[in-house]
């Protein structure tokens, strides 16, 4: 029942309903400024960020184009040019 409105679901609706919203969520990415990120995106870091085997981390202010979203913990794919292809967080990311 909606405290607001006082609508009462079936279990079979209320679940349909879970569902759904669960999907649309996962498929939502947005960067540290809360703007929604898309595939092709051009994103700047906002944090420098060490990398596992490399001498020197990507410092903040490196731009990152064409940006691919996937589902997981690190939710972006991409090449940074001098490091390679790699996967980065959003919140570390804002949109350019």
């Amino acid at each position: 029942m909606c405290p607001e409105c006082g609508h009462e679901w079936t279990p079979e609706e209320e679940s349909e309903t879970v569902v759904a919203a669960e999907e649309v969520d996962s498929t939502i990415v947005k960067d540290a400024n809360g703007n929604v990120l898309q595939d092709g995106d051009t994103v700047v870091l906002i944090k420098d960020l060490p990398v596992k085997g490399a001498p020197k981390p990507i410092k903040a202010g490196t731009k990152v184009k064409n940006i691919k979203l996937t589902s997981g913990d690190h939710n972006i794919d991409c090449k940074i040019d001098g490091f390679g292809a790699m996967a980065l967080k959003s919140i570390y990311v804002r949109k350019a």
